[in-house]
């Protein structure tokens, strides 16, 4: 079993960080390889809706994000982290996750994804809710916690006195490598579930 651990922040061991590193440990508990990857003080600029990828199988920005495709076609699961911004994700992970799910074009089907979300006080649940979405529209199942995954903290390591916060990443750790385990065990046994082929229907005819 191997997660990729995206790190949005800014600051590389901030409270992000300590979230994610909270997860680190379990994985490595449970014998889970993992890479954390920190993103969010690189100068990642967005889509441009170019098609490139399309004919390349690559972004035609030759950045983090082509650096990441490969570790996450290989990975069993990822788990992205952001600080909070005006209830929003960082926009250098945003323009990250964009484009990696946009130029990627491998069968992400049933990798695990996992989001967490860290903030002063509010605005967690609706970063939460925003970074899940490229999980949902990919065919990657979200693996969940005894609460929403989010850590609290303003200042550089407050998030270590967020027990309750960290509890949360523990579960949320173990309950994803369980997760990851009985999908390798059913696609074993049964397969992947059957794909039909694609039915674009757009809103102008």
């Amino acid at each position: 079993m191997k997660v990729l651990l995206i790190n949005g922040s800014p600051h590389q061991r901030g409270n992000t960080f300590i979230a994610l590193n909270e997860m680190d440990k379990i994985f490595k508990e449970e014998g889970v390889e993992t890479e954390i990857i920190h993103i969010g003080n690189k100068d990642i600029r967005g889509c441009i809706a170019c098609g490139s990828c399309f004919k390349n199988g690559r972004c035609v920005f030759d950045d983090m994000v082509n650096e990441a495709a490969p570790k996450l076609e290989q990975a069993d699961g990822m788990v992205v982290g952001t600080p909070v911004y005006y209830a929003s994700a960082n926009a250098t992970l945003i323009a990250f996750l964009d484009r990696l799910f946009y130029s990627t074009h491998f069968d992400k089907t049933m990798k695990v994804g996992a989001s967490v979300a860290v903030a002063r006080r509010g605005g967690t649940s609706a970063t939460f809710d925003e970074l899940n979405k490229y999980f949902t529209i990919s065919g990657m199942p979200v693996a969940s916690s005894q609460y929403w995954n989010s850590v609290h903290g303003r200042g550089q390591g407050d998030a270590e006195q967020d027990l309750e916060g960290l509890q949360t990443m523990r579960t949320l750790a173990r309950n994803m490598t369980f997760l990851m385990r009985s999908i390798e065990l059913g696609k074993e046994k049964y397969g992947i579930p059957k794909k039909e082929e694609w039915v674009p229907t757009h809103f102008i005819r």
